[in-house]
């Protein structure tokens, strides 16, 4: 493909989700919607005159179009795999909601078909797209607040579009809670802790249900340096309390985000002066706040049997003003130019590739694995 051309995109399932990405998509330079298939909600048809696609159609039809170049698959994660190949196989570049498949096995045939027909195939993992994700990187490999310790994530989420029949809740459609969300966040911590192992999971049973209802999910992965993280997520809440908050703990303070797709970072900590002109360097136009100023005397102190000398306690805020719906099309937006600009160049490098997809999927499905032998 020409550095100029084109990308024509057709979309396979346009639920709500999917429909909210479509209007993202065609806003990223060089990619225009052509086809939609899959799809029976009166929204996304109306949707479709919008983007200038004048029918709906099956999507065996819609895979053997010429003038479709990247498919972008937004249906149940049971049928990743078949649509993803079924693509993959006929020509087209695949883009995939989240999670790439229910399976390792199924991911790896998806990309091992990608590579040898020189294609790509991606989970729509967006998050490492967020400007919070690169400062808190910076954070941690800058070593600004010390070594890394312990960290939390806590999803606290809603279920009321999730009704009794819904395919969230059935397992051999989702995948589980761990395999259909929790990829998300398996891939953040990867990227700014590198690999990790889960050690232990949970999972709890919505009382009184039936058929079984798997409404909350929680484990404990461990990586480098003995770095403990947790992970909850719980589908339980009405839709004006959910809520999202993310901590790490360092050695000299803690980092906070909060929502799902994080705008604003929080810092806690204790700090000399060339800490807290990192952390201003790191977030830049941030407010910083001094809780305690020391005096000489009061400098020293010392944690994990290192002797520190800070003069102050701040608290720093940085993104406040930022609307989440309004950041989360931009990730969208950076993910697929990213994405696009390979397509275009293959020595281009990519933020995300295959490899989050496949990783993050095999972690979830230890965590998935452990919590119900553990039932």
């Amino acid at each position: 493909m020409t550095e100029q051309a084109e990308v024509r995109i057709g979309v396979v399932g346009c639920g709500g989700f999917g429909l909210y990405a479509l209007q993202q998509f065609a806003q990223a330079p060089g990619a225009r919607p052509v086809a939609m298939a899959g799809t029976a909600r009166e929204a996304s048809i109306a949707a479709a005159k919008r983007f200038g696609i004048p029918d709906v159609e099956a999507v065996d039809s819609l895979l053997g179009r010429d003038d479709v170049d990247l498919v972008y698959i937004a249906t149940p994660p049971f049928l990743h795999h078949e649509q993803g190949l079924a693509a993959l196989r006929a020509g087209k570049h695949v883009i995939c909601e989240k999670p790439l498949a229910m399976t390792v096995e199924e991911a790896d045939a998806m990309i091992a078909e990608a590579k040898a027909r020189d294609l790509l195939v991606v989970a729509n993992l967006m998050q490492r797209y967020n400007p919070v994700y690169d400062a808190v990187f910076r954070l941690i490999s800058g070593r600004v607040l010390g070594e890394p310790i312990h960290a939390y994530f806590e999803n606290y989420a809603s279920d009321e579009n999730l009704g009794p029949g819904h395919w969230f809740w059935d397992r051999s459609k989702s995948g589980g809670i761990f395999v259909e969300h929790g990829v998300h966040f398996f891939d953040l911590f990867a990227g700014w802790l590198g690999k990790g192992e889960v050690v232990s999971a949970q999972r709890g049973i919505r009382p009184g249900s039936s058929p079984p209802i798997e409404e909350q999910v929680q484990c404990a992965v461990r990586y480098a340096n003995d770095v403990l993280v947790n992970f909850y997520h719980g589908f339980h809440q009405p839709g004006r309390m959910d809520r999202q908050e993310l901590r790490i703990v360092f050695e000299r303070g803690d980092v906070t985000l909060y929502g799902w797709v994080p705008t604003v970072v929080k810092v806690h900590a204790v700090a000399d002066e060339a800490a807290t002109k990192a952390l201003c360097d790191l977030f830049p136009g941030a407010r910083l706040d001094c809780t305690v100023a020391y005096g000489p005397k009061d400098r020293a102190c010392s944690a994990r049997h290192k002797n520190l000398d800070v003069y102050q306690m701040l608290e720093l805020t940085w993104g406040e003003g930022v609307a989440k719906s309004h950041r989360y099309g931009e990730l969208l937006r950076m993910m697929l130019t990213d994405q696009i600009a390979w397509v275009r160049d293959r020595a281009h490098v990519r933020k995300v590739t295959e490899a989050n997809g496949r990783d993050s999927l095999a972690l979830a499905g230890a965590a998935d694995r452990l919590a119900l032998a553990s039932a």
